[in-house]
This record gives structure tokens, sequence and C-alpha cells, in this order.
């Protein structure tokens, strides 16, 4: 039996690491939590910045679907850009990846060069990219000049508007970059090492090796782009304000500017409750097709034990 003082002392430790973690638990609250909830009552409502608050239930999903073209519009162009991006975003980390694992003298110097973009700040990004893309003394022509190839109007042609802001998020794969790296230094050699003797090329090797072993990276990255990429805002904000034309008009600027241009929060907190739903969606999907592409090195283990049985 427990006296009263090792109850309490039990006690005691049983909540000491919740106190630990109450500061996370109060920041989720108040921070993450309690605005998503907030926002979904604002979604049911006509709410303006100023004046009166309407309930109107489903209203501003009804209008959304069907009396907003723009809705729509800016939903495809935002589609197009993840299409084009995510898949990009993935090669170019992968890439540099693989580049900075090899052991070239100064390798620590391009590490740090690769990574500095992902440090840099979205509004500084969208300056250095806007001062590169201007059409009259932009770095880009300049360089295509010497080639005597016309550069083109980067920001103010609608069929490259699009290019430039895939371009110019591309330039910060820092990060996924360091995440592939993590994981292709923690493959062992002897693997390497073993296809090598059996004639594997490096191609060879890469293929059976590498890409199966990174696959659980490579879905967090996967997961981690599709996010991004949908809820792309400042780039485009800041270097198109969603122009020429609007051909860069994201579904972010659709709901930035129904909320703080048009001041219709109620709508707005539609518009993005319906991202979240789309995304909530993407990521169950990729999530449920992963069971035919991700091993993890448990299941591999599993196999093997079978096969020898």
């Amino acid at each position: 039996m427990f006296t009263k003082k090792q109850k309490s002392y039990t006690l005691i430790s049983k909540k000491v690491p919740f106190l630990f973690i109450m500061p996370w638990i109060i920041g989720f609250i108040v921070f993450t939590f309690g605005p998503l909830a907030f926002s979904l009552i604002m979604s049911l409502f006509d709410w303006p910045i100023a004046g009166e608050t309407k309930f109107v239930g489903f209203g501003n999903f009804i209008k959304m679907f069907t009396a907003d073209p723009q809705f729509y519009d800016s939903l495809a162009i935002t589609l197009k850009f993840a299409l084009i991006f995510v898949p990009l975003n993935l090669f170019i980390a992968l890439v540099l990846a693989l580049l900075i694992t090899q052991p070239v003298k100064g390798i620590k110097v391009f590490r740090t060069i690769f990574y500095l973009p992902a440090v840099v700040s979205g509004v500084a990004v969208s300056i250095i990219w806007g001062w590169m893309f201007n059409s009259e003394y932009g770095v880009l022509n300049y360089l295509l000049s010497f080639l005597g190839i016309e550069g083109p109007n980067w920001l103010i042609d609608p069929k490259w508007a699009i290019v430039t802001i895939v371009i110019a998020s591309a330039w910060g794969v820092g990060t996924m970059m360091l995440i592939f790296y993590t994981d292709i230094k923690g493959i062992p050699n002897e693997m390497y090492e073993a296809a090598s003797i059996d004639g594997a090329g490096p191609i060879r090797q890469f293929i059976s090796i590498t890409i199966p072993t990174i696959t659980p990276t490579l879905l967090f990255n996967v997961i981690t782009s599709v996010i991004a990429a949908l809820q792309q805002l400042t780039l485009v904000l800041l270097l198109t304000g969603g122009g020429p034309l609007k051909s860069t008009y994201f579904y972010g600027i659709f709901v930035y500017n129904n909320a703080f241009k048009h001041h219709h929060l109620g709508y707005a907190s539609a518009n993005a409750w319906f991202m979240f739903i789309i995304i909530l969606i993407l990521t169950m999907v990729i999530f449920k097709s992963s069971s035919a592409w991700v091993f993890y090195e448990a299941e591999v283990k599993r196999e093997k034990k079978r096969g020898k049985k």
C-alpha cells in the first residue's frame, strides 16, 4: 500500500510533463485552434469589418460556388501553379541534396549557399526577383542579350508571369534539400558497395537504393510542397499583385482581397475553409497512395524474414 506522501508524489510526477508542454498547448489554443474555430463561425455570417453582422448560414458557400466566377478562375490558376511547382521543387531539392553529399573540397560552403535562400524573408525575395525579372534593366534579360535573345516581359506578359512565380518560389528549396540530404547521408555505404560489386552503375544504384530508401522523406516533402503551393501569397502579392490581366490571381490573393480589400470577412472565411478542405482531401489521398510507393525499414525487414522462411 502507498502512503499519502507517496501518492501525492506520484500524482505530482504525473502532472509535471503537462506543465512543461502547457506553453505549447496554450499557444496552440490561442493562436491556432481559436482563430480556426472563430473563422468557421465567421463563415456562416455576413461579417463586414464595420457594421452589423448577419447570419446567412451556408449563404457564403452557395455564393462562392454559384455566383462568383473569380472563385473558379483563381482556383484553376492555383492548381496549375501547384502542378508545375511541386514536381520542380522536389526535383531541384533532390538534385541539390545529391550534389552536397559528394566528397568535394569546400562542400560545406556550397551547402550554406544552397540553404541561404530558405532563410531570406518573402519580402526580400520578391524585391530580388522583381529586380532580376525587370524587362528593362533586369539581370536575366541582360544575360540573355549576350546570347542574342530578346528577353520576355516577365512580369508584364500574362504568358510569362506565372513562370516567374514558379521560378521565384522554387528558389527557396534549402529546407527541403537539407531534409533529403540528412536521409541520403543515413543510407549505409555497404549497400552501394554491394550493388557496385554486383555491377550496378550510379543510375541503377540511385533508382534501386536511394529512391526506395528516401520514400518516407519524399512523402513528407510532397505533402509540404502541395500545402505551400496551394497557400502561395507573399511572392504573388508583391511581384505581380495578381496581374497582369489576373493571370497570377492565386486563390490566396482571392481570399486576401475579399477580406481586406472588399471587407467581406465572412465570405473570405468561407473561401479559406474551402481551401482547408481541399488541402485536407489532397493530403489524405497522398497518404492513402503512399502504401503503394513508400517503403519503411521495418516493413522491408519483415519482407526479408518472410522470404527466408
